[in-house]
């Protein structure tokens, strides 16, 4: 019991715009700065989190640096003109971070075999890279872009960092994009987001699978990091059943007392109910390969516009 509560203390995700939102006092929010826009006619909703100091990464738990999310409720739909308008707005944000960078290394992380996994690989299919059709004077204007699905440690034995870091000696990128599939702790926010941030990123830490980081620090070059939650931990669902079930009971003592609880106790108390045969399960929706397939191509169009922007 007591390295449970230790180690749950809140539901796992990979979001910082869900990390900020559990600062419930102002005074929480000491070295973090937040912007949002919302664009109604697009429905699309852009948070601009940045982590400004040590303070505010201690706070959030997030390091220094900036934390970009786009959210819809259409990104996972067959709306085309709605999965335009979110590649742009992604774009938009690359083209900030990214700068002037000429050479460009996409890392497409994730196991293809499983298709909630599967994000970083679909993107990858889908670009339009440029770096050979440079080296052989096809094309000139273009920003040079490779890429690579560098696999999961059990289907090549390797950590991921390790692969990249080899590439990135051979090659000599000036930034990698590494993409991949996340977790949320809101079911509302699965396949409807996606995040971006310029400090890199910790393969499979939201679902406890901690991997060699991706990060400017391990590859020796800047890391921006694109990812979309495509699961949620089963802790997390009971949480949420939970609290709509009391709700419907009304006033009453029962409903009181676990009103004084914090997110922390509750999610403690989720946990301990689907102890220990489903604590450590996550979930996706039944929908997932179409909408991580709709997902990749909308990333896919965003990175592609950056060729020859």
């Amino acid at each position: 019991m007591e390295k449970n509560a230790e180690t749950i203390l809140a539901p796992r995700t990979d979001l910082a715009v869900e990390m900020q939102e559990e600062l419930e006092e102002e005074s929480y929010l000491e070295g973090i700065s937040i912007r949002t826009k919302i664009d109604r006619h697009k429905n699309i909703k852009e948070t601009i989190i940045q982590v400004e100091n040590k303070t505010g990464a201690n706070i959030l738990g997030k390091p220094e640096g900036f934390y970009i999310t786009i959210e819809g409720d259409d990104l996972s739909g067959l709306d085309e003109s709605y999965h335009e308008s979110m590649s742009n707005a992604l774009a938009k944000h690359l083209k900030k971070l990214l700068g002037d960078y000429d050479h460009i290394l996409v890392a497409g992380l994730g196991n293809q075999e499983v298709t909630p996994d599967a994000l970083g690989p679909y993107v990858v299919q889908n670009l339009y890279v440029t770096r050979h059709l440079k080296q052989e004077k096809i094309i000139k204007e273009a920003i040079t872009l490779s890429a690579i699905t560098p696999g999961v440690m059990a289907q090549t034995g390797m950590e991921t960092g390790e692969i990249l870091k080899a590439l990135v000696k051979e090659i000599k990128p000036e930034v990698i994009v590494a993409v991949d599939a996340l977790a949320a702790r809101s079911s509302a926010r699965l396949n409807k987001t996606i995040q971006i941030s310029d400090t890199g990123i910790a393969p499979g830490s939201g679902v406890g699978n901690h991997r060699q980081e991706i990060t400017e620090k391990t590859m020796g070059i800047k890391v921006i990091a694109i990812g979309v939650p495509t699961v949620i931990a089963v802790p997390t669902i009971v949480n949420d059943a939970l609290e709509q079930f009391l709700k419907t009971l009304g006033k009453g003592k029962l409903v009181d007392f676990y009103e004084e609880f914090t997110d922390q106790e509750k999610y403690q108390l989720a946990y301990e109910i689907v102890n220990p045969y489903l604590a450590d399960m996550f979930v996706t929706p039944k929908n997932i390969d179409e909408a991580v397939k709709k997902i990749s191509y909308t990333i896919s169009e965003a990175l592609n516009q950056l060729i020859t922007a």
